[in-house]
């Protein structure tokens, strides 16, 4: 029987560019919430580059991009600015049940290739 999403762990994923230097400054922002929220998310960093085959048809055009996913569930998945306040807002509103489930195509499985690969 599959896992209730309801309860499934919180998957915050920033998917991002070496050579982005608007990814390269987010990092260490992004890094700081994965250990404030730490026990409540799971947050990866993926270079859609050196990771191109867990992006699947997903194709990232602008950066910074997140996707907040609860099971196979993307709950957000878009481009957002670089600041901590903004991520925090984010994840709490996912944590809270605020976020409804992203109807996109492209995005259907990447939150189980984020996990395995990562």
């Amino acid at each position: 029987m599959p896992a209730d999403p309801s309860t499934a762990p919180l998957l915050v994923a920033g998917l991002c560019a070496q050579w982005c230097g608007a990814c390269r400054d987010w990092r260490p922002v992004f890094d700081a919430q994965a250990r404030a929220f730490a026990g409540r998310a799971d947050f990866a960093w993926v270079d859609v580059e050196d990771h191109d085959e867990v992006m699947g048809q997903v194709d990232v055009e602008n950066f910074p991009t997140l996707m907040i996913a609860r099971g196979d569930d993307v709950l957000f998945f878009g481009t957002i600015t670089p600041h901590a306040a903004t991520l925090a807002r984010l994840v709490e509103s996912a944590l809270q049940g605020d976020l409804k489930v992203v109807h996109d195509a492209d995005a259907a499985g990447l939150p189980q290739r984020v996990r395995t690969a990562l």
